[in-house]
């Protein structure tokens, strides 16, 4: 047991002795063996982590989950659930369908509606539904651990040594908890850039869905898809909305597909502020935001706002862990290397979801991952995570949703002349009546130039694309070929079956935009 001997002395008669200190008496308390307290503790209570302590608890295995969550420079704090629940997918994408809501409205006349012109929006109503949504998330988190009989603490973790781990509350109590094998799952928060002003003025996307006031004429500084995603359901809610971007969007995706998308956008009303950088950001004495900006050659402006967010990227949150104390190593961006798998470089500590190296930062694949560790760890279970085709989907204004390659990554690694790509623009059935354009709907399948055309990589944009990627994505993880696809029969009339009916290539030169029905 990782204690120093007179810690271990009292433990080995913590029966016979009530004088103990709080902390020993803890873990004299809880010790589910002779040597640890815990057959597994989690360190952070997001979506992987909780998944890999509630399935390792079906094991009758001794589980805790340490979870605690810093406020942001704005004060904004949030329950258990990481976060997907609080401060990511869930509310994400409950804005985004508040603002597709608006459209439909709009669309609503030309199918006979008699809706009124005068037709508002208000702030305050939606982020009292959302929360109140996230916060019954939270408590079902809550519920689910006490069912399984998983001990929960709402306090900071961090190594004494490899087995061991302080946790302190928010009130500064302090008690040590030992484990023979400890996950951690602390996940990402957003950076802040390095000027002035960033802290005291701007937020991030940890504040943006509980604002307690309308966000108001808006920049939005990243191309990530954070930064699009949020830029385009506060662009649809009223909020006149700026996106300034250093180089370009949706890194590491696809870039015909990215063009797409921030092409709707504009279409929409998004103002994009291309090749430029934040320089400083100040308050006015009106309240309001001024943001200096500067770009590659020096020359500088001002541009004026009621909100600025910052959606630049993320760091791991490993920093506050100790990990030198325990003999874990860190990469240079601060996430957890990989020895195997999710196993970090001390064989018993383990890492999930976005602080590992080399995965994915997708809820999903943390979750996914989370259960397949503690069936390995508990459950003489062989079965270990691919991350390999995992689809994913960008909740922008006319959703994103991919698996597989980029059309870069496979001409990168299969080389242009052994590739073939089928592709068509399509109009879904129901712009019809609305007369809305479909000249941002598309679709793409990356293939193997030979044979039966092993599909790569299949991308769509249009509405609900992440709903009709569901499916296929789990073709393609099968294998799914080309002639696979299009010997499918599609259902009709949807937007789905137009990825069955792909037969026209970007080697041919055609026109690919479908016609008919």
């Amino acid at each position: 047991m990782a204690l120093p001997m007179c810690g271990r002395l009292l433990y080995l008669n913590c029966r016979k002795i009530h004088r103990l200190s709080p902390i020993y008496r803890t873990i004299c308390s809880q010790g589910s063996s002779d040597k640890y307290d815990y057959d597994l503790l989690v360190i952070g209570g997001g979506s992987g982590g909780l998944a890999c302590a509630k399935e390792a608890a079906q094991y009758d295995k001794k589980v805790m989950v340490l979870d605690y969550v810093d406020p942001t420079p704005k004060g904004t704090k949030w329950g258990l659930g990481g976060t997907c629940v609080n401060v990511g997918c869930i509310p994400k994408k409950l804005m985004h369908q508040a603002a597709l809501l608006g459209e439909a409205i709009d669309d609503s006349r030309k199918y006979g509606w008699q809706v009124q012109d005068d037709v508002t929006h208000s702030w305050d109503t939606l982020v009292a539904g959302v929360q109140n949504h996230v916060k019954s998330l939270n408590w079902g988190h809550r519920i689910q651990l006490k069912d399984k009989n998983v001990q929960y603490m709402n306090a900071k973790g961090s190594f004494v040594d490899n087995h061991t781990v302080k946790a302190v509350t928010a009130k500064g109590k302090e008690e040590l908890v030992t484990a023979e094998n400890i996950v951690l799952a602390t996940g990402m928060r957003p950076r802040y850039p390095k000027i002035p002003g960033a802290l005291e003025y701007g937020i991030t996307s940890d504040d943006i869905f509980s604002l307690k006031k309308p966000p108001g004429r808006t920049l939005v500084i990243g191309g990530s898809y954070v930064a699009l995603e949020c830029a385009g359901f506060l662009n649809g809610l009223g909020f006149p909305t700026s996106v300034m971007v250093r180089s370009i969007c949706l890194r590491g995706f696809d870039q015909q597909m990215a063009s797409l998308v921030t092409d709707q956008m504009q279409s929409k009303g998004v103002e994009f502020l291309w090749h430029i950088v934040p320089h400083q950001l100040e308050r006015t004495q009106d309240g309001h935001l001024t943001m200096t900006w500067m770009d590659g050659n020096g020359v500088s402006g001002h541009l004026h706002y009621d909100t600025v967010m910052f959606a630049i990227g993320r760091d791991p949150e490993t920093s506050s862990l100790n990990l030198d104390l325990a003999g874990v190593e860190l990469t240079a961006n601060g996430k957890i290397a990989s020895m195997n798998g999710e196993q970090s470089s001390v064989p018993h500590i383990y890492a999930l979801g976005d602080i590992l190296q080399g995965g994915i930062e997708l809820t999903p694949v943390a979750i996914k991952a989370g259960k397949l560790l503690a069936q390995r760890l508990f459950g003489n279970q062989t079965l270990t995570m691919d991350y390999e085709k995992v689809a994913t989907t960008v909740f922008t204004p006319l959703e994103y949703s991919c698996v597989g390659l980029s059309e870069e990554a496979a001409i990168e690694r299969h080389g242009e002349e052994n590739i073939e790509v089928y592709h068509a623009f399509y109009k879904p059935v129901e712009f019809s009546v609305a007369e809305r354009t479909a000249e941002f709907c598309y679709i793409k399948a990356i293939c193997t130039g030979e044979g039966d055309q092993r599909i790569l990589g299949l991308h769509i944009t249009g509405p609900h694309a992440g709903e009709m990627m569901q499916g296929f994505a789990a073709a393609v993880k099968c294998g799914l070929t080309y002639h696979q696809l299009a010997s499918t029969v599609g259902i009709h009339p949807t937007s789905a079956e137009e990825v069955a009916k792909l037969h026209i290539t970007k080697r041919s030169g055609l026109d690919p935009t479908v016609t008919g029905c």
